[in-house]
């Protein structure tokens, strides 16, 4: 299993693990697939909640990527700020400068 950032965290709890374990193989994929619709917004950028929408991937399944993503230096908060759909502010991620590539 690769490291945080590469692979996904976990807290070092037999369950969290496990799950990380469970998740291993499809991180890659699911970095790549981040990764690529946040280039594709360009400056505008996505949140969480816009970027689940567009890839059509669970919440739950992409937002881990975003952090990795953003451990890895390919993307950043770009400190703009939009509303979800519970009415809170959430980050808008834009891709780095330099384009990196996810292995």
């Amino acid at each position: 299993m690769l490291e945080y950032p590469a692979g996904p965290g976990h807290r070092g709890v037999e369950t969290s693990i496990a799950a990380a374990r469970d998740i291993d193989l499809s991180v890659g994929r699911l970095q790549r697939i981040a990764l690529s619709a946040i280039r594709a917004a360009g400056a505008r950028g996505l949140t969480t909640n816009e970027l689940s929408a567009r890839v059509r991937i669970d919440r739950d399944s992409i937002q881990p990527r975003t952090s990795e993503l953003r451990e890895r230096g390919l993307i950043r908060d770009s400190g703009a700020r939009r509303l979800n759909a519970n009415g809170k502010r959430a980050i808008v991620w834009v891709a780095n400068r330099l384009i990196g590539v996810v292995s």
